[in-house]
């Protein structure tokens, strides 16, 4: 049990860096995650960061269909 502790709490240590949220938003936006996976990702992620990175991915992901859409258009 001990083991698991020490475990829990280098997950916590864990630094969070930037490139890190913003994969793990990414693969959220797909829903195809396992939940340790999950688990371990959001350690050390604060949900400022979380949001921050959602609304960049959306924006991403907006403007990419509006451009693609209008590629097809023409």
């Amino acid at each position: 049990m001990a083991k698991r502790a020490d475990l829990t709490e280098k997950r916590v240590e864990r630094k969070s860096s930037p490139l890190r949220v913003f994969k793990t938003v990414f693969w959220s936006f797909f829903g195809v995650r396992r939940r340790a996976d999950n688990q371990d990702d959001f350690a050390g992620i604060t949900p400022v960061q979380i949001i921050v990175a959602g609304v960049i991915g959306a924006v991403i992901f907006v403007t990419t269909l509006i451009t693609l859409v209008r590629i097809i258009a023409r």
